[in-house]
């Protein structure tokens, strides 16, 4: 007869020694694969039978056994780990590794705080968190586009944002989905963050030389969530996000008409903005203002054309498990309409993810991220067509509605420039995605020291693009439709081998692998001007079409090794090496060799015991790297032909002149030489880094610090389209030879200062100080442009150039005749570098209610202010209501005497407009990025039902910013995208928006 053994029910709680909640626990039954995890409050159920064994572990404590025979409920108390740092951390190629172990810096975000941000965009939730990453958005549209690099710029016209990589695969981050000015969408976006279990931030060149090329840029590791190891019953998740946004706006002057100054009546004069217009508000006041009798309406332009932004989110989520296998499924709609009207992204994102145990030494991971988004924007900046412009620049005296005339042509308040209402019904530019990133990744370990990992991922996208331009505008005329195809492929293969063996008191750890990537991009453009029908959005009624077709195609193979070499648990050297070959550099120099030396020494291994129980950690780390750079376009090695003037291209650029002929010619198409001339000899980009770390933590991980300061320097920068002697019959080439170097200072503190049973406190401080100079670009050469700003030797990256106020010796304006302040050169008038940047969060929990926020800082950076360049023109700026006539303190140029001269206010503002160092702006700002206050109910809410848990939050972000030398609306903007040459310009973008944001999240 045979006994079956009888499972009781048993209820138990996971603490610390302080009687505060582990959460994260894992409980399992012993010579079993039946187990759980611990709850938010430290409560699990499971079924035992008589005389079973729990194992309990969790990160940061020692493990623990429990006999539970004949018991119903047990509490269990973990022994927190005093003397090492257990916690386990993603590093290069997903390989896990004991932080104590690193020698280099690294930071982990954990996926609940990027939830938490409740930022569609992955980049902007990590903003303010980690040491030594700056984050710039480029605009408050939704979809727009953010800016993320890591110890600041290594490549002159390359790509200096980070390297990307989810799950151990690369993906593709590039920049996206606009046909006119103004931001696009960075591909990251296309990732739902709450499908994200945590992000590693692999900082220096020690930390990313495993990965190739790119790595000199630092590595975002993600994550994604996986299911329960363990057994467990199908979980089910589902949350809903409700958030309203308003935006920041730039103070604009309330108190003056659509008008100019007349110099006959010496008044100034108002234009209605229908028989007479003109483009500014040098007006007279609104308040005394009458016309036929009648007082005047005033308008408030922007708060008539912008709206409240609402976003939803909807996610819903399922994952189990039963110890062979487990699961992740999740599906997320999110929705979001913008403060400008007619602008909007929807993405919808599915994610699944199955890890199985096919063999007792093989598992395989299969998972699929898909997504789909359609983004509609506006144009944006100063150029004619984007409506932003006209609305924060037209006149408090002017009634846009409505917005066409008895004839159906453009009602518009100037002489230029669109009607920002009639922009709503006959400008819009559509962008739609599809994205697959599916990863296999295979383990085999044939003994207890051996792993053998092969890992496939492909990244793979289509976007339709297109731009429609009615006819009737201002910028164009006669109409236009652009439309743009993008095909994008990628595919990363790695294998890799890794052992780990103890031989004595060491501990060898050797990584040998094999990588081969892929990518290939195939533009197809074409813009048709000339509608001839209105509302049919098809390019074929364009009365001429321009088409290009472009296909770049570059590939890498790599061979890389690391060994880490531990003894004692003290003393740690990690050696790694990397062959890379590029197909995009010279055949003679297509493969290039780098690697690192670094090591660490924890200290506190020889501390007493008395010591160890105040810091019961500290280590020192150094390290010295090498790593190349391919930082240059496929297709530069040789000279390519172009078409000539009269044939047309995409982007209706002409070509050069060679004939007096217009192509094609009686039926043949002719083509020449490029007038860049390819550079054949082109070799990697080399980026060298020191860096010395410091490590701690007291009073039983209470208290943490971690410290880095680092020294970068490139070398053989690659310089494409550098001037050459036009004797060579060219008039550009792409060089090797830029030089950069980066020093810095990170600073991580991380404190509880509170830890009891129903209350903690824990807390995190983040500083960072970057200084760069540019050291040598060319031949000599001091100064080359780069879309906004310039680079010069001596100079940071990033320097802005403009006019300049012609000074005395002693710094006193110099002022002409006409009693005004002038220019008559350029220079340097701002660096776009911050001084230093840093963020402090909070996080307090009472019982089962949670409140956290994070302030971010930013000290410096200077910002080209255009909003008030052009405003000071106009007359719109709130400084502008200064208008009153003055004498301009300064030397008059003639006679070298204190200036008497008067002038008016319309004129000093307009001389102001004149000389860019005049918007040259401070852009420190300290912002509350997030606050959020969340009650988890747990079971309460429903004690007897189906429902495990159930939280409600409510979170804001950005409600708060002081910007005191900044006149725009928020200084962290880059309005022209997330482009190197596009930073440091304020200029006529969406504003960002301040939001408030509900969550219900409910487990089943």
């Amino acid at each position: 007869m045979r006994v079956y053994a009888q499972s009781v029910p048993l209820k138990g709680k996971v603490t610390d020694q302080a009687g505060n909640p582990v959460i994260g626990a894992t409980i399992k039954i012993q010579h079993s694969s039946k187990g759980t995890t611990v709850g938010a409050d430290g409560t699990f159920e499971i079924s035992v039978e008589a005389n079973a064994v729990l194992e309990v572990t969790a990160i940061g404590f020692d493990p623990a056994r429990v006999n539970v025979a004949n018991q119903t409920t047990v509490t269990i108390t973990l022994t927190e780990n005093k003397k090492e740092l257990n916690e386990v951390v993603v590093t290069a190629l997903g390989v896990k590794r004991e932080k104590r172990a690193l020698t280099y810096s690294t930071q982990e975000v954990k996926g609940a705080t990027l939830v938490e941000a409740k930022e569609p965009n992955i980049v902007n939730a990590l903003s303010g968190k980690v040491a030594g990453v700056q984050i710039t958005s480029s605009s408050g549209t939704p979809g727009s586009s953010s800016r993320i690099v890591i110890r600041g710029a290594t490549s002159f016209y390359g790509e200096n944002q980070a390297l990307i990589i989810v799950d151990g695969v690369p993906v593709n981050n590039d920049e996206t989905g606009n046909l006119n000015s103004g931001p696009g969408t960075n591909r990251l976006a296309d990732i739902d963050p709450a499908i994200i279990e945590n992000i590693s931030v692999l900082k220096g060149a020690a930390a990313t030389a495993l990965y190739g090329s790119a790595g000199a840029r630092g590595v975002i590791m993600i994550t994604t969530k996986s299911g329960s190891a363990v057994t467990k019953k199908p979980s089910v998740t589902f949350s809903q996000d409700v958030s309203f946004e308003t935006p920041w706006l730039p103070e604009v002057q309330d108190k003056y008409a659509q008008g100019e100054y007349n110099t006959d009546t010496k008044q100034y004069e108002y234009f209605n903005g229908e028989d007479k217009k003109t483009s500014s508000s040098w007006g007279p006041l609104m308040d005394t203002l009458t016309v036929n009798g009648q007082k005047l309406k005033k308008y408030n332009q922007s708060k008539d054309f912008f709206k409240t932004g609402i976003t939803s989110n909807s996610t819903v989520s399922v994952n189990g498990g039963n110890g062979l296998s487990d699961y992740f499924m999740s599906y997320s709609y999110l929705k979001q309409t913008g403060t400008t009207p007619k602008t909007d992204y929807d993405r919808h994102a599915l994610f699944a993810k199955y890890n199985t145990k096919i063999l007792n030494n093989l598992t395989s991971t299969f998972q699929l991220n898909y997504s789909s988004s359609q983004n509609d924007r506006l144009p944006e900046g100063y150029i004619l067509e984007a409506p932003i412009w006209t609305v924060l620049t037209a006149p408090i005296s002017w009634n846009p509605l409505p917005y066409e005339n008895a004839d159906g042509t453009q009602r518009v308040f100037r002489y230029s420039r669109n009607n920002p209402y009639w922009v709503l019904d006959n400008i819009y530019n559509k962008a739609t995605v599809n994205r697959f990133i599916p990863v296999v990744t295979l383990h085999y370990t044939p003994t207890n020291w051996l792993t053998i990992t092969e890992r496939m991922g492909a990244d793979i996208y289509s976007e339709q693009d297109k731009y429609r331009e009615s006819r009737g505008s201002s910028a164009n005329p006669a109409g236009r439709i652009i439309e743009q195809n993008l095909n994008y492929r990628q595919f990363n293969h790695d294998f890799i081998v890794n052992a780990t063996k103890d031989v004595g008191d060491f501990n060898l750890n050797l990584l040998l692998g094999n990588n081969v990537y892929s990518a290939y991009n195939q533009t197809e453009y074409a813009k048709g001007t000339g509608l001839n029908i209105d509302d049919f959005d098809n390019i074929g009624q364009a009365s001429a079409i321009a088409y290009n077709e472009t296909h770049y195609q570059s590939r890498k193979v790599g061979f890389y090794a690391q060994a880490n070499i531990d003894w004692k648990r003290m003393f740690i050297l990690s050696l790694t090496g990397r062959y890379d070959g590029s197909s995009v550099l010279s055949q003679d120099k297509s493969f290039y060799p780098y690697g690192s030396v670094a090591g660490s020494f924890v200290f506190s291994e020889l501390l007493s015991p008395a010591v160890t129980d105040v810091m019961n950690f500290g280590k020192i780390r150094l390290s010295y790297a090498t790593v190349g750079n391919d930082n240059v376009r496929p297709y530069q090695l040789n000279t390519p032909y172009q078409l000539p003037q009269g044939s047309g291209d995409a982007s209706g650029v002409a070509g050069i002149i060679f004939t007096n002929y217009a192509f094609p010619f009686q039926g043949q198409t002719g083509y020449l030489l490029s007038q860049t001339l390819g550079n054949p000899n082109l070799k990697n980009e080399r980026l060298n880094e020191f860096e010395v770390g410091l490590e701690t933590n007291f009073f039983r991980n209470r208290l943490g610090l971690e410290a880095s300061y680092f020294v970068r320097k490139t070398k053989d920068g690659i310089i494409p389209g550098v001037p050459i002697a036009p004797s060579t019959g060219y008039a550009g080439t792409t060089v090797n030879s830029a030089q950069m170097q980066n020093k810095g200072l990170e600073i991580l503190l991380n404190a509880k200062p509170v830890q009891s049973k129903d209350f903690s406190w824990d807390m995190t401080i983040n500083f960072t100080r970057i200084r760069n100079k540019v050291l040598a670009i060319y031949n000599g050469q001091s100064q080359i442009g780069n879309g906004f700003t310039s680079i010069i030797v001596g100079q940071p990256y990033g320097a802005i150039v403009g006019t300049l106020f012609k000074r005395t010796a002693s710094g006193q304006l110099l002022i002409d005749d006409a009693g005004l302040p002038f220019s008559d050169s350029t220079g340097v008038i701002g660096d776009i570098n911050p001084d230093w940047m840093g963020g402090i969060s909070n996080t307090f929990r009472y019982k089962q209610f949670s409140l956290s926020f994070l302030f971010d800082m930013k000290k410096g950076g200077d910002i080209q202010n255009n909003v008030d360049g052009y405003g000071y023109f106009y007359g719109t700026p709130k400084a502008t209501e200064d208008r009153a006539d003055r004498v301009v303190e300064g030397i008059n140029a003639s006679d070298n005497k204190a200036n008497t001269t008067v002038v008016t206010g319309q004129d000093y503002w307009r001389r102001l407009s004149a000389v860019t160092e005049s918007v040259i702006q401070d852009g420190t700002y300290v912002k509350l990025r997030t606050i959020s206050l969340s009650y988890d109910f747990g079971r309460s809410l429903f004690p007897n039902s189906f429902v495990r848990s159930a939280s409600f939050i409510v979170t804001g972000r950005n409600l708060w910013i002081y910007s005191p030398h900044f006149t725009g609306g928020d200084p962290e903007v880059s309005s022209f995208g997330s482009s190197s040459g596009s930073q440091g310009i304020y200029s006529f973008s969406t504003p960002t928006s301040r939001s408030v944001n509900f969550t219900l999240k409910v487990s089943f």
